[in-house]
């Protein structure tokens, strides 16, 4: 990862990265009070909206059990018994869920185009709010399988690096700066997915990966400091997508046209300058 900063470092000096870390000052402007209601006032949308649903729960959810459960009772009615299969199939999604994250029916589900769409759309909050922090990016892993073999919790993740984070937990501290910028990067997900879709579904292991970090600092975060500063995190990055929207457009169409990392930042640099 130093190798890839000092990369984006070289490119930046030489002006082919004029965007690259332009709002990383954010983090040292604004109150860090935010209240359900502020949260509302600033976004257009409630709280619940900002935050993933468990379980994959979501808007749909009671009509596609609604149209499995009757599915079931029209088989059994037709005196075709699936019971014998359901269960084997329930005990393979538990199994699934407990062992492998959900990996498996996680790959099943990306080859439903709108569900596919929203993990694009999440990734690129994550990779567009990065690389305007400044913190290098190394790859948007997209594939279940690939995310768990390389230990990536999640059905999908972006690889970014923040040397000032990674130098102060080295030497035992954190400064509410860099604790910010990476929660702002952390949110970024639900953010997008909120922006495009009016409600976030993804990201629970990304407010389960900031839970952790709020308990590792010193003093640890209290309930209600970690909902206050997942507020402010998660408006920020609201704020900053809606900002600059061409560019997370023009960085979903690239990740689904399946190009490089290196494409993907050239259409998120062209789009900044075309807004202009």
């Amino acid at each position: 990862m130093r190798l890839v900063g000092r990369a984006y470092q070289f490119l930046a000096d030489r002006g082919v990265l004029a965007n690259f870390g332009k709002c990383k000052n954010i983090v040292l402007e604004g109150p860090r009070e935010v209240t359900p209601t502020v949260l509302k006032e600033m976004t257009g949308l409630e709280a619940i909206k900002l935050a993933p649903k468990k379980w994959g729960l979501s808007g749909n959810s009671s009509y596609v059990l609604i149209g499995f459960l009757g599915g079931v009772s029209y088989l059994l009615n037709q005196g075709v018994d699936v019971r014998a299969n359901l269960a084997a199939i329930l005990g393979l999604v538990a199994a699934d869920a407990m062992f492998l994250g959900g990996t498996c029916v996680a790959q099943i589900s990306c080859f439903w185009p709108p569900y596919k769409r929203r993990i694009l759309v999440h990734e690129a909050g994550h990779l567009l709010t990065a690389y305007l922090m400044g913190c290098p990016i190394r790859g948007v892993i997209l594939d279940p399988f690939v995310a768990l073999r390389m230990g990536i919790q999640g059905q999908a993740g972006t690889q970014f690096w923040d040397e000032k984070m990674e130098k102060e937990l080295a030497e035992g501290h954190l400064s509410s700066t860099a604790f910010d910028r990476y929660c702002m990067i952390l949110f970024a997900g639900i953010a997008a997915e909120a922006l495009v879709y009016g409600e976030a579904e993804g990201g629970e292991n990304d407010e389960n990966l900031f839970r952790s970090l709020c308990i590792l600092l010193d003093p640890p975060l209290s309930v209600a400091q970690m909902a206050n500063r997942a507020r402010w995190s998660v408006m920020q990055s609201y704020n900053l997508l809606k900002w600059h929207k061409k560019a997370h457009r023009a960085a979903v169409k690239a990740l689904e046209s399946g190009h490089s990392l290196s494409t993907v930042i050239r259409r998120i640099e062209e789009a900044i300058s075309s807004d202009k």
